[in-house]
């Protein structure tokens, strides 16, 4: 885990419980007028995923999601930024990652989180293996991820 000046980082295998993260990003934030949450979930998209490894080096994968969010920090008006992202073996249905942003105001924390979801679905540095029907392949970058990190 990685704080910092308002950012928290958190990398881990163990599931994480998103209600309890967001109530404790959210409380006594009488300074924010918005507080933005998203989480993103293994899908099964072809009805055949029997899970999803999520590979990272440790160390340098905290390093550029805190470098990251503190250029959120800088682009917007932000208070606080939470990132959560897991590791290891993964079923469909579980819990991936987490990102919260907080602000003075809606937009900047909204721009934000999109902004922090879009670097972390292209760039961040996590690497995620596949397994269905007794096979696996590496996920490969999709040409609309990269395109929507491109806006920013």
């Amino acid at each position: 885990m990685s704080e910092e000046a308002g950012i928290r980082i958190v990398v881990q295998e163990a599931p994480f419980d998103f209600g309890a993260e967001a109530d404790a990003f959210a409380a006594g934030r009488n300074d924010m007028g918005a507080v933005v949450t998203f989480t993103g979930v293994v899908r099964d998209v072809s009805g055949g995923l029997d899970g999803m490894e999520i590979e990272h080096y440790p160390g340098m994968t905290e390093k550029a999601l805190a470098r990251i969010a503190a250029e959120a920090q800088a682009r917007w008006s932000l208070g606080e930024v939470l990132v959560i992202h897991r590791h290891g073996k993964l079923a469909p249905g579980e819990r991936i990652m987490m990102v919260a942003t907080a602000s003075p105001h809606r937009k900047d924390a909204f721009e934000a989180a999109e902004y922090l979801m879009d670097y972390l679905k292209s760039r961040a540095p996590f690497w995620k293996k596949e397994s269905a029907g007794g096979g696996q392949s590496w996920v490969a970058a999709k040409d609309e991820d990269e395109a929507a990190l491109r806006r920013w």
